[in-house]
């Protein structure tokens, strides 16, 4: 099914990303993953996809097995990084062949090694042109939205002008990078509506649960924790469980005014594992029956 049908019914959506493991005993621990979060009954699941095409096989492959074996909506990571356009096509042929109907389109980061994204001598160089090849094929598509900016951008603005292109070009909703304060999600909804684009926007949520990791994690995609919240983390940083309580509070906070200030759901970045997620969306379902 299609995700835009999904969200043509007005109701929040819950989904959640994984990445490709790198080893049989990461894949079996993966898929346990998935089946547990099954229960929670997300509206659909994403696969990334590694720098250069690296982990393309291992993507088709987890995207068909969640969707048919376990029973859960998929959606594809795709990239520019490292492919020809015929190449890209023989990747939309082969999701298509599996029975995938979504695909996130990306530009994609620099591979490892490199600090600049290099497109492949025939290849697409901007993640419009991504989306207007993946349209054509039916596909249903995100694209990526930076509510603090993309780190490449000069300005939000500027960045601005990139999402609507990619809207433009056929994308039904943006998913954001990941925030940890809501007022940039509600600032960019604002900016996007005065824009023109009126496409759905799901923000991303990282429930943290190591304090080092996230401080990796922010420093390379640009997102701010608060004051507040760094200083709260700081005084348990070694003491994990310490960590991912704070972590879980703080996302279910998060997610609670997102979703009653109109967000069309949440898109969790659940690093392959399942509890910080479990917990929050449970406390989110428990709202709104209450």
């Amino acid at each position: 099914m299609k995700i835009s049908q999904m969200l043509a019914a007005g109701r929040p959506l819950f989904s959640f990303e994984f990445f490709p493991p790198k080893d049989e005993a990461a894949s079996a621990k993966l898929y346990e993953t998935v089946v547990h979060l099954k229960g929670l009954k997300p509206d659909f699941v994403s696969v990334t996809y590694g720098a250069g095409g690296s982990t393309r096989a291992k993507t088709l492959e987890l995207v068909a097995r969640i969707k048919h074996d376990v029973g859960i909506e998929t959606m594809a990571h795709l990239t520019c990084v490292g492919h020809s356009k015929n190449e890209i096509r023989e990747v939309l042929r082969e999701l298509a062949g599996h029975g995938i109907e979504n695909v996130i389109a990306l530009r994609g980061d620099p591979p490892k090694g490199q600090s600049v994204f290099q497109a492949h001598a025939d290849g697409f160089q901007h993640a419009n042109e991504l989306v207007e090849e993946a349209a054509k094929m039916g596909f249903c598509i995100a694209v990526a939205g930076y509510p603090e900016k993309h780190i490449e951008a000069k300005t939000l603005e500027e960045d601005l002008r990139y999402l609507k292109r990619k809207v433009d070009a056929g994308a039904s909703f943006v998913i954001t990078q990941l925030l940890f304060q809501n007022a940039y999600y509600i600032d960019f909804i604002a900016k996007t509506r005065a824009l023109g684009i009126k496409v759905p926007i799901t923000p991303g949520i990282m429930p943290i649960t190591n304090y080092d990791q996230i401080q990796r994690f922010s420093a390379l995609c640009g997102a701010t924790l608060p004051g507040a919240l760094k200083k709260e983390l700081e005084e348990v940083r070694t003491d994990l469980e310490a960590v991912t309580r704070i972590g879980i509070r703080h996302a279910a906070q998060q997610c609670a005014e997102l979703l009653r200030k109109g967000a069309p759901g949440v898109h969790f970045y659940t690093l392959n594992k399942s509890r910080a997620t479990q917990e929050i969306l449970e406390h989110l379902r428990a709202l709104r029956t209450d």
